[in-house]
């Protein structure tokens, strides 16, 4: 049973989740448009300043993973929602593209420091013991965001332009992310010693963990690391051309809108799920459970072609719509939890943040490479093939990493 100081921490920060995603990440595809008519650029042009985000959000991941194990998660997350405020403010001000490219840049410095990486470890830290359930619980209100500030966004910039939504949006990071992220991070615990190892993790035994340097070229981590980098590809690949695809499989205009909106809907079902029946199984079982959904939902979409574009092809469609949903809202918990299981608790933060570039480069590289091998004639088969076959690989490598730590778990024992 949590303290009323503890159930408080964790409702801030998923406040703080909601609006940082909705307001950052998903309100640059609505600026799209008005940007590129205010300062006269393409949509290569404009596309590439989220590509830059993403990139700097990588390039950074590290650095602040290191700063949250060294016990600075206050500064760090405080001081990002300043920087988010100050970027979208300052965006307000922009009359050229090398300006639009340097505020998201710096927005995805801010990116780095209040999204689900850097809270997942502060989560981590200050939960040891139940940081799996703490961080299911607070993706609930992330999963949201584009539900939420989509259409408040899009209304904003209605009513008031794109300039006046920008420091509508920046005034929520000043108003209420800094104060949340200022107040409840107070007495951050302290780095604890070095003492337990994934090993420990699965088996409640002490194990002593090796440097940081050792356990980034250590087995767990390479396998665990690789299962995050290639289901961020298989799953980063499919949104921008979701709508498209359905198109073309002859849908009605109605279910090609509607079917990519439900995903989000079910990511948040998903999480509740586990949050309610999580504890009637196995976390490992649940952990390799939880990853084959998502390439059961991708093979539902291949076979619906050989079905035609009647009520069985529909079937399927909304198959994948339930699996891919369902499975890759609780993907994002076996994700943000494996490296904290598996390789280190207390390296958590340093870990995750060394597979920021990685992650960045895969999940600005997928999308382009699902549309380059699509066909004329084919469609995304050869894409649909090319994320079920990595998903699968990602499944493997992840069922070889638990292998190796339960059972020297078991030896150690």
């Amino acid at each position: 049973m949590r303290s009323s100081a503890q159930r408080n921490l964790i409702l801030g920060l998923s406040l703080a989740q909601l609006i940082s995603w909705g307001s950052v990440f998903y309100t640059f595809a609505l600026l799209i448009g008005p940007i590129e008519q205010a300062l006269g650029v393409s949509r290569a042009q404009s596309s590439v300043a989220f590509s830059l985000a993403l990139l700097a959000e990588g390039l950074c991941a590290y650095a602040i993973g290191r700063w949250i194990d060294q016990g600075h998660e206050r500064r760090v997350m405080t001081l990002g929602s300043a920087l988010a405020g100050l970027c979208l403010v300052l965006h307000t001000f922009v009359t050229s593209l090398a300006g639009f490219y340097l505020v998201w840049t710096a927005l995805g410095v801010a990116m780095s420091a209040v999204l689900y990486t850097p809270v997942f470890a502060v989560v981590t830290r200050r939960f040891p013991n139940d940081f799996r359930r703490a961080i299911i619980t607070m993706t609930f209100l992330g999963g949201l965001a584009s539900t939420v500030f989509i259409p408040l966004t899009a209304w904003l910039i209605d009513s008031w332009g794109w300039r006046g939504a920008l420091w509508a949006l920046a005034g929520l990071h000043f108003c209420v992310c800094l104060p949340i992220h200022a107040v409840l991070l107070r007495d951050a615990p302290r780095r604890v010693a070095p003492a337990a190892s994934a090993t420990a993790t699965a088996t409640a035994t002490a194990e002593p963990v090796a440097g940081l340097r050792h356990l980034l070229t250590s087995a767990p981590f390479l396998l665990v690391g690789s299962f995050i980098v290639l289901f961020m590809a298989a799953t980063a690949a499919l949104p921008a051309h979701l709508v498209s695809l359905l198109r073309e499989r002859g849908m009605a205009e109605t279910w090609a809108i509607a079917v990519p909106a439900s995903i989000g809907v079910l990511q948040v079902a998903g999480r509740l799920l586990l949050y309610f029946f999580e504890r009637r199984f196995d976390v490992h079982v649940a952990n390799r459970f939880i990853p084959c959904l998502i390439p059961a939902g991708l093979a539902a979409l291949l076979l619906a072609p050989l079905l035609g574009t009647g009520t069985g092809a529909l079937v399927l469609v909304l198959a994948f719509v339930a699996l891919y949903g369902a499975g890759n809202g609780m993907l994002t918990i076996v994700k943000g939890t494996a490296i904290a299981q598996y390789v280190s608790r207390e390296h958590v933060a340093s870990l995750n943040g060394a597979l920021g570039v990685p992650l960045a480069l895969t999940r600005a590289a997928a999308p382009l490479v699902m549309g380059l091998l699509w066909q004329p004639g084919v469609g995304y088969q050869y894409g649909l093939w090319l994320l079920l076959v990595m998903s699968l690989v990602a499944i493997a490598m992840l069922l070889l990493a638990q292998r190796r730590v339960l059972a020297a778990g078991a030896g150690a024992a």
